[in-house]
């Protein structure tokens, strides 16, 4: 008996032992390169936390759409967490997503914002990302956003703003933000709403602040200062002719037709 007992719980000893390495054993690591379109989407979910970043990564830079879902669902894993900190997954899930554009992301965006998968200086990111991809958000959220206490989210969700007139009243309180880059973000989103009491601010930004932001934003409500500011722009600054000249063929003014003409023609030469 006694023998029989030893045998006993030597042998479910051995069985531990056997299922105690196989536990322990190392998983190869993952080298997302190597891995063909469907691996690499179907490991992106469930992947370690050390690897996820770089998978996600690799997915942005291959702008594979068919990896969209799999990202939001490396999203959606960790939801709650990030309200004190920045969740790296997140962060390589929405750059992945910015990358990839698309219908498909601009959903996959405006769906985490919705449903508070993502929180703190990820919900920041993910704001930035949704107007980077033109993201259009309710506006119940976008008025919350906008109180929000980082001017980056402040900021970003002006970027968001579309035709949205209940929001009109807010962007004209940003408008005077405390914060600069919001005051030019709350003009921009007027702007581009057709709203001309933001024409002094914009010129006066055409002028010494120029961005693509600005110059987009002019372009609904410019007039012959803003045209003749536009141009000057289109040949002197190489990072933001293409802008220009774009803007100017959407204005609705001789002057522009004009100058759009004759900077053609000089570029044609």
């Amino acid at each position: 008996m006694a023998e029989r007992q030893l045998d006993l719980f030597s042998s479910g000893g051995t069985r531990h032992e056997a299922r105690t390495a196989e536990v322990a054993a190392p998983t190869p690591t993952l080298v997302p390169a190597d891995l063909d379109d469907a691996t690499l989407v179907a490991a992106i979910p469930l992947a370690r936390l050390k690897e996820a970043p770089a998978l996600a990564a690799e997915a942005g830079q291959r702008r594979l759409q068919s990896a969209v879902p799999a990202l939001l669902a490396l999203c959606r894993r960790f939801t709650g967490f990030g309200a004190d900190g920045p969740v790296p997954e997140q962060i390589a899930a929405l750059d992945a997503i910015a990358a990839i554009g698309g219908a498909a992301t601009t959903q996959a965006t405006g769906t985490l914002l919705v449903e508070r998968v993502v929180l703190g200086p990820n919900r920041e990111r993910a704001v930035s990302v949704a107007a980077r991809l033109g993201t259009r958000l309710p506006t119940s959220l976008l008025l919350e956003l906008m109180a929000d206490q980082a001017p980056t989210v402040r900021e970003a969700t002006c970027g968001c703003v579309r035709q949205q007139l209940a929001l009109v009243p807010r962007l004209l309180e940003l408008a005077h933000d405390e914060a600069a880059e919001v005051r030019t973000a709350a003009a921009c989103a007027l702007g581009r709403m057709g709203r001309r009491d933001v024409l002094p601010t914009l010129t006066r930004l055409l002028r010494e602040a120029p961005t693509i932001m600005v110059i987009d934003a002019v372009a609904a409500i410019a007039d012959e200062d803003c045209v003749i500011l536009l141009a000057r722009l289109a040949r002197s600054r190489d990072d933001l002719a293409e802008a220009a000249l774009d803007a100017l063929a959407v204005i609705d003014h001789p002057r522009a037709r004009q100058l759009l003409a004759r900077l053609e023609a000089e570029r044609g030469n």
